[in-house]
């Protein structure tokens, strides 16, 4: 079965991709009533890994289903999507019957009548509610299906347009979000510093009280106990943390505020957020009030970055 695609008009800059931030949670549709067909697609989004494409047409459009799935890879990255086409004849005029099918049946139904001696006269109403006997003026669908596509590329951009117009609306609320987590977190791994810093002259203390009970309780070499007290001091030091933590903040906060298509890396940076609070969290000096300060404000960043990865999860 040929048919001719329309060539259709440069997509406006409207219908362009977008470089706004944008959710994978949408529904929209559109309908439009032309060449006495009236036509309606709707357009469901979800959020998924990769693009995930469902489409529906009634029987008899299947020709049109790779002209849908291209407008829509055009035009969408990421996200569940499920499109449905739907049609109905508009107007009596372009209601036609197919005589070859009618005829089929009510033979068959006379052909029960004789065999099981049944009287009553076939139900013509009934018949033409029968599938394939009732259907477009036209001598097929095939002559339609070129004027069927060039409604349904018009309709389909417009629900398109909505369904980003709505993607991009939640995505600004999840932006002006996870900015104001991005913040908070910013604020506490200040205050785990100004702790850390507190609480380095007792972790010294601390740790040169230990070193003078090993001295007099073991036979070990002063240079093994230097190593020791060494690699124990940078245990504690949790300065780096909170500098790279910063830079991924700082990393994130940009892809929010200038990128478009940035779900996958947001997800990378929370990851290595994640790492790093687990990291600082480990290196908590001691049981002091300073170390238990410190830990439940590791566990606070850690909570907003979980928070975060929940809503990352459904950006584009």
């Amino acid at each position: 079965m040929s048919v001719s695609h329309s060539q259709s008009a440069p997509v406006p800059a409207s219908k362009a991709a977008s470089k706004t931030l944008k959710s994978m949670t949408g529904y929209a549709q559109a309908q439009s009533v032309e060449h006495g067909f009236g036509m309606r697609i709707s357009v469901r989004s979800v959020n998924h890994r990769f693009l995930d494409l469902h489409v529906r047409v009634p029987e008899g459009f299947e020709p049109l289903e790779p002209r849908i799935r291209h407008i829509v890879r055009d035009r969408v990255r990421r996200g569940h999507l499920d499109v449905t086409l739907r049609y109905d004849l508009a107007g009596p005029a372009s209601i036609g019957v197919n005589s070859e099918v009618a005829s089929a049946y009510v033979q068959a139904v006379n052909d029960l009548r004789k065999q099981f001696g049944i009287h009553a006269e076939p139900d013509l109403a009934a018949i033409l509610r029968l599938p394939g006997v009732l259907g477009p003026a036209a001598t097929s669908l095939d002559e339609e299906l070129a004027k069927l596509e060039e409604i349904m590329v018009g309709c389909l951009h417009e629900a398109l347009d909505k369904l980003n117009h709505m993607r991009e609306h939640e995505g600004d609320v999840l932006r002006r979000d996870m900015l104001a987590r991005l913040a908070n977190i910013t604020s506490l791994a200040q205050k785990v510093e100004v702790l850390a810093e507190r609480a380095r002259p007792a972790f010294a203390k601390r740790l040169e009280t230990r070193v003078k009970e090993l001295l007099t309780e073991t036979q070990l070499e002063p240079q093994r106990i230097v190593q020791e007290a060494a690699i124990a001091a940078e245990r504690s030091d949790v300065s780096e943390e909170i500098t790279r933590l910063a830079s991924h903040v700082r990393q994130f906060e940009a892809l929010l505020t200038g990128s478009a298509d940035v779900g996958k890396k947001l997800d990378f940076l929370l990851q290595e957020m994640q790492r790093e609070a687990n990291t600082l969290l480990s290196k908590t000096p001691g049981h002091e009030a300073e170390g238990l300060e410190i830990t439940n404000f590791g566990l606070e960043i850690k909570s907003e970055i979980e928070k975060i990865r929940e809503q990352v999860q459904n950006i584009e």
